[in-house]
Order: structure tokens, then C-alpha cells, then sequence
């Protein structure tokens, strides 16, 4: 698992190639296998490869998804407000969980974060997407997703050692 920790990074370029139908069922799989609070499991996900969609998708923010439009999936990850008190939380579990799994499968990926964000001045990124995906009331767009194959290879600074100031043992 540590391995695969340092390999994970953000990838924001990707090649125009399609994610095989196995990989994308893997992926599936592993979300669905997130932990959750209470086993609750209020997430729902929108696996999204049409590029018009993907197109729309990258316009989700004022900053920072524009990338999307050049992924070959993005996996939108919601929440049911109504299920759980902890929904964000749950939501983010399983968007770790896909990250982990894309780079254990050989691709790249890239949290967008949606909740508490804009897409235009007078607009909420999740009144955005709640439009765009039909989604129905009650739930929010916790983060998408970018996944495909990288077409980048960033610095990694993740073979320094970890920073163990960040621990405190017993007490603060």
C-alpha cells in the first residue's frame, strides 16, 4: 500500500486513448467497496465517458476542472444528504478509493473538488451539475473524478521522507 501511495499523483494531462471496459468494472467494484459511516453508503456515482459531457463537466468550476474535457472518464461522486450526517466524508472515502485503485490499474487521475465551490459568480458548482446530470433532489456532487492515461509525468516529491513533525504521540 505505501507503494502505491508514493506513486499516486495528479495527473491533469491524458492521452487520447480509451480505459478497457475491465478496468472501468474494477473501478466500479472498488468504489462500491468504500467504507462508510454506519455502512450507510450514501454515495452515488455517475461514471461519465461521453465527451460532451465530459465537455460540460470541465466547465463545473470557475478554476480548476477545465482538465476534465480531456479525460476518458470522470467519475462524479454524490452524496444523499438525507441518508447521512456524513455524507462528504463518506464521498471523499470513496474518491480516495478511486484514485488508489486507477493508479494500482495503470492510470492517472485527478480530484476535482465540487462541494463548496462556483462555477460562475451567481452559481454553485453543485446547482450546476444538478442541471447538467438530471441528479435528483437531495443530492450533491461531492467531487469529480478525472481518470484516463497520463500524458504527463509530474515531479514527485514523495521519495523525501515523510514529514513526521505532522505526528504527535499520546498528546499534542
Amino acid at each position: 500500500m505505501l507503494e502505491l501511495l508514493k506513486q499516486r499523483c495528479s495527473i491533469r494531462k491524458y492521452k487520447d486513448q480509451p480505459i478497457e471496459a475491465e478496468k472501468i468494472e474494477k473501478l466500479k467494484e472498488a468504489i462500491l467497496l468504500s467504507p462508510s459511516s454506519r455502512d450507510f453508503c450514501p454515495w452515488e456515482f455517475i461514471f461519465v465517458q461521453d465527451k460532451n459531457i465530459l465537455n460540460e463537466l470541465s466547465t463545473a468550476k470557475e478554476h480548476g476542472s477545465a482538465f476534465i474535457k480531456d479525460a476518458a472518464l470522470a467519475i462524479v461522486v454524490c452524496g444523499d444528504q438525507n441518508k447521512s450526517d456524513v455524507w462528504v466524508e463518506d464521498c471523499s472515502i470513496a474518491s480516495l478509493v478511486a484514485h488508489l485503485t486507477a493508479t494500482s490499474l495503470g492510470l492517472g487521475s485527478c480530484w476535482v473538488q465540487i462541494h463548496h465551490r462556483m462555477h460562475a459568480e451567481h452559481m454553485t458548482s453543485n446547482h450546476y451539475l444538478k442541471e447538467i446530470l438530471n441528479l435528483p433532489d437531495g443530492i450533491a456532487v461531492e467531487s469529480i473524478i478525472a481518470i484516463g492515461y497520463a500524458d504527463e509525468q509530474p515531479e514527485k516529491n514523495k521519495t523525501a521522507k515523510p514529514d513526521l513533525t505532522k505526528i504527535h504521540n499520546d498528546k499534542w
